[in-house]
């Protein structure tokens, strides 16, 4: 399935000592679920980068590096799952400017053969706040204030095959390992799993649910699952139709 591709955010500007800087990170994403295999998490498509050590940016720019983790249920569902993304917040020691050089901000990528697509590439500014800003995927000067927050999210693989099909045992380990969430498990494999701390499945529940999901669709699944953000850029659709959050088509 489909994967992420070349991208990097950044800020730069003048810092506490008067001197003009610039920091780019190169970003990477989830490879694409396989016939053979679930795709693999964070992978880096440019050779010879990696994600900056948060020792290495924290020494050399006015940044602070808060959170750094994968992101949950960024993989694209499927009976092998995309690989995730990661999402890192920074604490900005200065005014400056923020840039972004990135595509799958609009479409994710593809899902194949009954798979669905992965997560979508974000930055923004100041997220959970009343001061919340998205920064487009495409900007260079986005002004950014000391002690402003951006976080920055990358792109999930694409899944390959019927995520209803995925084995259930494969979809608990992902619950235990942060990989999904128990909403996630519910809605995109249909597989529903306890609170306890062995994200233990229920058997009939599954059964029942991933029935009634079964039942809800409407149409043939498509080879690949470009979602409905793709067919709203189409020409003579409309651009307005409802998109879910992270680009996949409602179903």
């Amino acid at each position: 399935a489909d994967q992420e591709t070349i991208r990097y955010w950044g800020i730069h500007g003048h810092g506490p000592d008067g001197k003009f800087f610039l920091f780019r990170e190169i970003l990477g994403g989830g490879s694409g679920g396989r016939p053979w295999g679930d795709g693999v998490d964070v992978i880096h498509v440019v050779p010879n980068s990696r994600n900056l050590p948060a020792e290495f940016s924290e020494s050399r720019f006015p940044v602070l590096v808060e959170r750094l983790a994968l992101a949950p249920d960024s993989g694209g569902p499927g009976k092998r799952r995309g690989g995730l993304g990661y999402f890192k917040e920074f604490r900005i020691l200065c005014d400056c400017e923020a840039l972004s050089n990135a595509d799958r901000s609009i479409i994710p990528p593809w899902g194949v053969n009954g798979g669905l697509a992965g997560g979508l590439y974000s930055l923004t500014l100041n997220p959970g706040t009343s001061r919340e800003k998205a920064v487009p995927a495409l900007s260079n000067r986005v002004p950014v204030k000391k002690e402003d927050i951006l976080r920055v999210v990358t792109t999930g693989g694409g899944g390959w095959g019927d995520p209803l099909e995925r084995e259930t045992e494969l979809v608990r380990q992902d619950v235990l390992w942060g990989k999904v969430t128990p909403g996630g498990a519910r809605r995109d494999y249909g597989v529903v799993v306890g609170k306890g701390g062995d994200a233990a499945v229920d058997a009939a529940a599954t059964e029942k649910l991933r029935g009634l999901l079964k039942k809800k669709r409407v149409r043939k699944r498509p080879f690949f699952d470009r979602t409905v953000r793709a067919v709203a850029l189409e020409p003579g659709t409309d651009a307005k139709r409802a998109v879910t959050k992270r680009g996949r088509a409602q179903r």
